[in-house]
């Protein structure tokens, strides 16, 4: 049984720009470490969680700030999906410096930055959360 609450470290398995993206564009994430539960995995590094970009707007002229809301949905694993909650939001003024802030929701995951384009490079550390207790295979 896996639980609700249990992090789930995850990275980026491509780059994500405010500037190319657009709603409704796939996300793609990677399993960064094993899932265990106790001394058991039930997901391995390297299973893919999948969401979709919500809002993505490019920076403008004077300063005005990209955007860009990212919801994930799940990680697969094997036939099951592992449904995901959390957040990680970034926050910059006038995209020169930012501050990275991780809280967890009741919702679905949201990466806002606001200042000049927001560039997430693949392999960029995210951490998610197990939304709903799941029951899982031992044998994956």
């Amino acid at each position: 049984m896996l639980r609700e609450g249990v992090e789930v470290p995850l990275v980026f398995a491509d780059d994500l720009s405010s500037k190319t993206a657009a709603e409704g564009d796939p996300v793609v994430l990677v399993l960064d470490s094993n899932l265990k539960v106790g001394d058991v995995i039930v997901a391995k590094a390297g299973d893919k969680a999948f969401g979709e970009v919500t809002n993505a707007k490019k920076s403008g002229m004077m300063g005005k700030a990209g955007e860009l809301n990212v919801r994930l949905d799940y990680l697969k694993v094997g036939d099951n999906k592992i449904r995901l909650r959390g957040t990680k939001a970034k926050e910059g003024a006038s995209g020169t410096t930012g501050a990275v802030v991780l809280t967890v929701l009741f919702g679905p995951i949201g990466l806002i930055k606001h200042g000049k384009n927001i560039d997430i490079k693949k392999g960029s550390a995210l951490t998610a959360y197990v939304a709903d207790d799941i029951t899982l295979p031992s044998d994956i």
